[in-house]
């Protein structure tokens, strides 16, 4: 179980270097447009933006090495991708070279997404599966806070001081590449893709004394059970659904808005600089505690009622945000609400997401499953990204989070009628039970 435990929680670093590459990039936003004097449009659409294409299409293509190359391998090329952005774009002496190896970072974060998830979900036990895999959103969020707090401390250290910033991560991504090396591969990739049993077995004592013939016999039988691997068969067409709204409902929730546009939302509000800029901050430690909250929770309340907890908790925070807007009263009010929105989501949606996706496919299309859940948790990111100053030029405050409260209103009633409850229980049986 100790091995379990500690290569699950090596393999996360990827979600650390995830967290810190995204939100890296603040440091530097303001000091690269001046340098190299691009226009807000290329600046915007082509420069900060490419880590975030990157990220897409990792995620959308994220299946095919996680498949053919194996588990391992493809995390061990995560570390490589990291390494390169990180190294490339603090000596890049161009906004296409500094593009393109943002870019290169953003597949890896796309990659991530779904080998991580994976990796993790196929070495753990049932009981403990929940909390492994959601040490992944936590290493994220762990991420994103020391990317700020890095940039805080470097700024000013020389004279092109985003070079450190954005460079500085090229430390943790050695250490995760050099950690990484020493993994296991993943005993059901071993038996499916390979036809391994030997390995399979050798990695499955190596990691557990309990069960494993009893392992080894059901990813045989699901696996004889399984001779055409393409996601869109029929009997596929739940877990597809539940992946592709799940996915969805994570961003129609407003998060990737608020996260952000945090210091935008505030200011609408009518706090002064100072205060709107603490409130930012504090955004990111009510999002690192209450993660470590939906972290100790999934296991012991299971992945729908943190999903119940989280959908109540985004109607009631939008809902009050919308009602601020519109009323125009204190705007300190918006700062509990948004607090309240954050933490709901981290024990609910940002606890759940990768979990429950990595649990729904088949052993067979797991990958690709995964590939279509994260792809579309990041298309959805990308338009909202795109799109947000556009419709917030449109539509007033007010009715922006009264959109974002009636999507979250579907998503608890997708949780009451679709989602199943798949605590405790193996991978096989979740498989069985949904892909009929």
């Amino acid at each position: 179980m100790n091995k379990i435990v500690y290569w699950s929680l090596t393999v996360a670093i990827a979600g650390f270097l995830f967290g810190f590459d995204t939100a890296v990039i603040s440091g530097a936003d303001q000091s690269i447009q001046a340098l190299w004097d691009t226009t807000p449009l290329f600046h915007g659409l082509f420069v900060m933006s490419s880590a975030l294409w990157g990220t897409v299409i990792g995620a959308l293509m994220g299946n095919w090495p996680c498949d053919r190359l194996g588990r391992k391998k493809t995390l061990v090329l995560i570390g490589i991708l990291y390494l390169l952005s990180a190294i490339g774009s603090a000596l890049a002496q161009d906004p296409y070279t500094f593009a393109i190896l943002r870019f290169i970072g953003g597949l890896g974060v796309g990659v991530s997404s779904i080998a991580v998830p994976a990796y993790i979900s196929e070495i753990a036990p049932a009981k403990i599966r929940g909390r492994l895999v959601a040490t992944y959103q936590f290493q994220i969020v762990f991420g994103i806070l020391i990317a700020f707090l890095s940039n805080y401390l470097l700024s000013g250290v020389i004279v092109d001081d985003w070079r450190v910033m954005l460079g500085v991560e090229a430390v943790p991504a050695l250490i995760y590449f050099l950690m990484v090396l020493k993994a296991p591969e993943s005993p059901r990739w071993l038996l499916l893709h390979r036809d391994d049993e030997a390995r399979a077995r050798e990695v499955f004592l190596s990691l557990q004394s309990e069960g494993v013939e009893q392992t080894i016999s059901a990813i045989k039988a699901d696996k004889a059970g399984r001779k055409r691997e393409s996601l869109f068969k029929p009997e596929f067409r739940l877990p597809v659904m539940l992946a592709f709204l799940l996915a969805a409902f994570n961003q129609l929730s407003g998060i990737n808005f608020i996260i952000y546009y945090a210091p935008r939302v505030f200011d609408m509000a009518g706090l002064d600089g100072s205060t709107a800029l603490l409130s930012t901050a504090g955004v990111g430690l009510v999002n690192l505690v209450f993660t470590m909250v939906g972290l100790s929770l999934i296991d012991r309340l299971g992945r729908k009622s943190l999903m119940y907890i989280g959908s109540i908790g985004y109607i009631l925070s939008l809902a009050t945000v919308s009602w601020v807007f519109n009323s125009q009263v204190s705007g300190t009010i918006v700062v509990g609400a948004v607090f309240v929105f954050i933490a709901s989501h981290a024990v609910g949606q940002g606890a759940v997401i990768w979990v429950f996706i990595a649990e729904i496919f088949p052993n067979s299309v797991r990958s690709k499953g995964q590939s279509l859940g994260s792809g579309t948790h990041w298309v959805f990111a990308a338009l909202i990204a795109l799109l947000m100053p556009q419709v917030l030029a449109a539509f007033s405050a007010s009715q922006v989070f009264a959109f974002f409260t009636f999507a979250m209103f579907l998503q608890l009633i997708f949780v009451r009628f679709m989602m199943p409850e798949t605590k405790g229980k193996t991978l096989e049986d979740v498989s069985a039970a949904l892909s009929k």
